[in-house]
């Protein structure tokens, strides 16, 4: 089978970036999984590329601004709305996997979900200011990938808490092999922090993983919420370790 439209497909569905996919199907949305770290490159790609370009032009403060500013355009804000609806149903669901599922689906964002927005983008900003400071481009090459990476374990490992939903053909469409394929690519794409990327990665793993655990507990799977909640904390654990480093 061509690897070409699985890969196109993950791009197209992660980004905005063009790729001329017509008619996707539930089934290969399943087979792009292994090629999220892919897309994730390509906006790292695209986020270093900028960063590069600005660098020693405007304040640090303002770059890491623009960046965060791109990264939403070209992403879409996937991932904000599962950020925020998992912080709502953590918070309002009170231990009930009906109300939680219930508020998860509603559309409005409540005071939990925006405070967390608010928090994951303070502190996303701050760890791109030190970073732009020290010119660590290849962190933000990386960091893209290897929260798209974090995902994919979840996807292929863990049930789905409904029985219909975006995630659905995902998890549907997951298999084993899909973790260590996109792992080799998640890899590439840290490649060029060397050493430095071994706390990075980690933190990006256990933010994804202690979201999707304690999602997986009140509700028993996880949801497309879950997987776009789980790669914004990613970005979040791999940038705050990568500027602390």
């Amino acid at each position: 089978m061509s690897v070409a439209r699985p890969a196109a497909v993950a791009v197209q569905f992660l980004t905005r970036f063009p790729t001329g996919v017509a008619a996707v199907t539930g089934e290969d949305l399943g087979r792009s999984i292994p090629f999220f770290p892919l897309a994730g490159a390509l906006l790292g790609a695209a986020l270093a590329g900028a960063a590069a370009a600005i660098s020693g032009r405007i304040a640090p403060a303002l770059g890491a601004a623009l960046l965060l500013a791109l990264h939403a355009f070209l992403t879409g804000g996937l991932h904000l709305d599962g950020l925020a609806d998992l912080f709502d149903g953590l918070s309002g669901g009170a231990g009930d996997r009906a109300r939680t599922l219930a508020i998860m689906r509603d559309s409005r964002i409540g005071a939990h979900g925006a405070a967390a927005l608010v928090v994951a983008l303070l502190l996303k900003a701050a760890a791109l200011v030190t970073l732009l400071e020290r010119r660590e481009l290849f962190a933000l090459l990386a960091f893209p990938a290897v929260a798209r990476f974090s995902v994919v374990p979840l996807v292929v490992w863990l049930p789905y808490a409904r029985p219909e939903g975006m995630g659905k053909p995902f998890h549907g469409g997951g298999r084993g092999w899909h973790v260590p394929f996109a792992a080799v690519l998640a890899a590439a794409a840290a490649a060029g922090m060397r050493a430095h990327a071994i706390v990075p990665v980690l933190a990006a793993l256990l933010a994804a993983g202690a979201a999707a655990r304690a999602m997986h507990r009140r509700l028993g799977g996880l949801t497309g919420d879950v997987y776009g909640a789980c790669i914004e904390l990613a970005e979040v654990g791999f940038l705050v370790a990568a500027a602390a480093g």
